[in-house]
């Protein structure tokens, strides 16, 4: 008796048959080889990368300053918290009526009642033929006065920018009315102090209701060009002639930087650490993955933060719009002269292609510099870094930062604090915030910062870049 053994053949996916094991099958028996998770999210983070990182003990870092303010220059002078501007009080005395008044407490308590407005390109502030009924400070941007021409046609009466201001008159003459209109040709940030509120506060102090139109008697303090407090030094003398006395004045309210957190709680479950840690560590991947989303959110607060994120806080007259739109040579000519020793150029990719585009269309070809072993563009000198947390707004602007940094030269610092309990990182701590009674793991992720500007010309802002022309 002959008995016959038949081999069965595998079947591949077209029905044709396989002589030998397939791959889909023989995988089952295999360890391949893996890669660590990948994550699309992270970026260069140049400006974690080049800000020099202050240890700050007790959460709070406080900048003082020699005091600043130039009245009689006609002009009024602003300060800001991230994006809350505020007169200072000694300016309002730029202000005509106020010019001789007396008294800083009433000063300042009128500086608290103006109001903060924000204007588009193209709104209409005041309509002519209105009743004037309130005073406008411009702290940033540009408004057209529009009245009527020589033919009943539009014409542009006069263009007011930072520091100019309209309307005082409505605080003594209550019957007056707009003989012009005004319109905001960029976007604009007013100061905005009605007929009613200086009324009231007139009511209730003696000062404001016997203001002079005089300085306040006794001498004034000299200014240096930057509006600093003048320091009196002799020099080139001979002889015995008396030496000036002199003292450096200080703000009595510095700025104060609390520290800024970023948090999120990491769960695990202790199935997947116990069972599922080769030949990665689950927790250590986890981990690895949520501290680069902080990093990115750190920098993207560092930038955007509206009390200490750096397009927020730039001084107003550090503020530059572009001549005719895209970014040109002669735009960042006109960033870098503002300062001294300037170190760093920061904008979104987009920008940076822009620019170059601009360049091309000149002729010109910026020469690339080495940064951390990486070659990137620069413009005299300076290095461009590409920044995406740099926003991009609707009509397709974004802005450019130049900065100078360090505590030695005045600049632009980062704050952290170091040694924190369970500290993974510097300013990073990683938390053990125990296991649920569903059997998962959870820790507490934090991280601490915040960043200041040391003197106002440390950075500058060049705004309303276009990116489509």
């Amino acid at each position: 008796m002959c008995v016959v053994t038949e081999t069965v053949a595998s079947r591949t996916q077209d029905g044709r048959s396989s002589l030998s094991l397939g791959t889909a099958a023989a995988r089952n028996l295999a360890t391949t080889t893996k890669s660590v998770p990948q994550m699309q999210g992270i970026t260069s983070r140049w400006l974690l990368r080049v800000l020099p990182w202050v240890e700050t003990r007790g959460g709070v870092y406080r900048v003082n300053r020699r005091v600043t303010y130039t009245v009689g220059d006609g002009r009024v002078t602003f300060t800001n918290i991230g994006a809350d501007m505020r007169v200072v009080p000694e300016e309002l005395r730029e202000l005509p009526l106020l010019r001789g008044l007396a008294g800083e407490g009433v000063l300042g308590e009128l500086a608290d009642r103006f109001e903060q407005v924000e204007y588009r390109p193209g709104e209409v502030i005041v309509e002519s033929g209105r009743p004037v009924d309130r005073v406008f400070l411009i702290v940033h941007g540009k408004v057209n006065k529009v009245g009527a021409g020589e033919y009943d046609d539009e014409s542009v009466l006069a263009t007011l920018i930072d520091g100019d201001h309209f309307g005082d008159h409505a605080l003594t003459d209550s019957q007056s009315r707009w003989e012009f209109a005004v319109k905001a040709v960029t976007r604009s940030t007013v100061l905005e102090l009605s007929r009613e509120s200086f009324d009231e506060l007139m009511e209730r102090s003696e000062t404001l209701r016997a203001h002079v139109e005089e300085f306040r008697s006794g001498p004034q303090r000299r200014q240096n060009r930057y509006g600093e407090a003048d320091i009196d030094v002799l020099s080139g003398h001979s002889g015995e002639p008396e030496i000036a006395g002199t003292f450096v004045d200080y703000e009595l309210s510095p700025r104060e930087y609390e520290l800024s957190v970023a948090q999120t709680v990491l769960r695990v479950h202790t199935r997947v650490a116990d069972l599922y840690n080769e030949p990665m560590d689950q927790v250590e991947q986890q981990l690895r993955l949520t501290i680069e989303a902080l990093r990115e959110r750190q920098e993207h607060e560092l930038v955007n933060n509206r009390e200490f994120g750096l397009l927020h806080n730039a001084d107003l007259r550090q503020r530059i719009p572009t001549r005719n739109g895209p970014p040109t040579p002669d735009d960042l000519d006109e960033l870098l002269s503002r300062r001294r020793k300037s170190q760093y150029l920061l904008a979104h990719p987009e920008a940076i292609a822009a620019f170059g585009r601009e360049c091309s269309r000149r002729g010109l070809y910026p020469q690339n510099v080495e940064m951390n072993g990486n070659m990137v563009p620069s413009w005299r000198g300076v290095p461009m870094l590409p920044c995406n947390k740099i926003p991009i707004s609707k009509t397709r602007t974004s802005s450019i930062l130049a900065m100078r940094t360090g505590e030695d030269d005045e600049g632009v610092v980062g704050l952290h604090q170091t040694g924190l309990p369970d500290e993974y990182e510097p300013g990073l701590s990683v938390r053990f915030m125990g296991i649920s009674e569903k059997a998962i793991i959870s820790y507490l992720v934090s991280t601490y910062y915040s960043a200041a500007v040391l003197v106002p010309d440390a950075l500058g802002v060049l705004e309303n870049v276009e990116l489509g022309r």
